[in-house]
């Protein structure tokens, strides 16, 4: 009996359907993975928004304290990736996400149930596991969209953090919101929801991680490390995170003591810095194509630095709105400028060579606003945004560096 033929039209409009229902399985499920940065943010941002509740704005001894925590959440972070790898080899991607976000559902229960008067220790505890979740969900996080970063990888690093801006500022506008409306203990119940939410969703999703040998080992994307621009992509991402963290974990206790704010007011400010710091990473995004970058660059840079000295000789209400419009619109673009050019440079996607660098940077961003602590139980509250100018300075020589670099090896 004679098989029956088919139409080259056919199996090629079959091959089509079946390469677009790939793409778009791909797809779906980077979308609801990206989801997770939400929560990312929400976690990291809620200390700097939490602190005006707990009260550590009315004593500068306290700052000792507040810098302890940060240090706290960034120890967290970094013993995270002792342990995420183990349980994803073993359990899976899926239970790892599911994980993380219970982890961190615990943590903020934990937080509501330990706030003053007690010891500040229980707290500094509570950070570090909540510091863990986070970092158990970077990581698990950098995996699940590794289909959607090979795709489009500037994209899909910028969509991840656009969102993870959204979660910074729902974590402030809710702290803002329920300020004298609730208990510290009801708020951070209320926020513990969050990642609850997430456990639940990610329990009937499957992730798999890519296989091993689809991608460089770890090993072999660390060689990159060995150039000098590689160096410089991941300071000037840990000094850029510092600054930027600096400013959210300080603004509101720094508008308390130096202006005169309420801590609902203060909060409102951060939720503006945070505001403007994402509105101009999607404008940085649609100027990227059309604009020349380094003048983009170099207008953001100083946009920061304006915004700095604004908050530094500042007054009243208008010049603390203004300072941080200016700060958060100025830090904007760099990320963008900076993810675009590691998509480039790394064409190639390994989520632990990517975890690391961004995990790198984000302990940046903690331990900036740690030594803050420190620095202002000493010098005073002014250093909150002295130092950040600084760095926003060391950025700016990063920059050049970078630049000279790429012209000389012609990449």
């Amino acid at each position: 009996m004679a098989r029956p033929t088919w139409p080259s039209g056919i199996i090629q409009s079959k091959t089509v359907d079946i390469a677009s229902n790939t793409n778009a399985i791909r797809t779906s499920g980077s979308g609801s993975a990206l989801a997770g940065f939400l929560v990312s943010g929400f976690l990291l941002a809620l200390l700097g928004a939490i602190l005006p509740a707990w009260g550590y704005h009315r004593d500068p001894s306290d700052f000792i304290a507040v810098g302890n925590f940060f240090l706290s959440l960034a120890i967290g972070i970094v013993a995270a990736a002792r342990f995420a790898r183990p349980i994803m080899l073993r359990r899976g991607l899926s239970f790892l996400l599911v994980s993380a976000c219970g982890l961190s559902c615990l943590a903020l229960l934990y937080l509501a149930l330990v706030s003053p008067p007690l010891s500040d220790w229980w707290r500094v505890a509570g950070l570090l596991v909540l510091g863990a979740g986070a970092g158990l969900l970077n990581l698990a996080l950098f995996h699940a969209i590794s289909p959607g970063y090979q795709d489009d990888a500037a994209g899909t690093v910028n969509k991840g953090g656009i969102l993870y801006g959204l979660g910074c500022l729902a974590a402030t506008l809710l702290v803002a919101g329920t300020f004298y409306a609730y208990t510290v203990p009801s708020i951070l119940t209320f926020m513990a929801l969050v990642p609850g939410f997430f456990a639940g969703l990610y329990v009937p999703k499957s992730y798999a991680a890519p296989p091993e040998g689809t991608h460089p080992t770890l090993r072999q994307a660390l060689r990159d490390f060995r150039s000098p621009g590689a160096v410089l992509f991941a300071l000037l991402l840990f000094f850029q995170f510092g600054n930027e963290w600096s400013i959210a974990g300080w603004l509101p206790i720094f508008l308390i003591r130096r202006v005169g704010l309420s801590p609902p007011g203060s909060l409102m400010i951060l939720a503006l810095y945070w505001l403007f710091l994402i509105t101009g990473r999607l404008i940085a995004v649609a100027l990227l194509p059309r604009l020349r970058h380094g003048r983009l660059l170099m207008g953001s840079v100083l946009g920061a630095i304006f915004g700095c000295l604004v908050l530094v000789f500042t007054k009243n209400v208008f010049g603390a709105a203004v300072g941080a419009c200016f700060v958060g619109a100025g830090f904007a673009s760099i990320f963008p400028l900076v993810a675009e050019a590691i998509g480039r440079r790394f064409p190639y996607y390994h989520p632990g060579f990517f975890n690391g660098i961004f995990s790198f940077a984000l302990v940046g961003g903690l331990v900036a606003p740690a030594t803050l602590g420190y620095a202002a139980s000493k010098w005073g509250v002014g250093v909150v945004v002295g130092i950040p100018l600084i760095g926003m300075f060391v950025v700016m020589i990063l920059l050049i560096l970078i630049w000279l670099e790429s012209k000389v090896t012609g990449r």
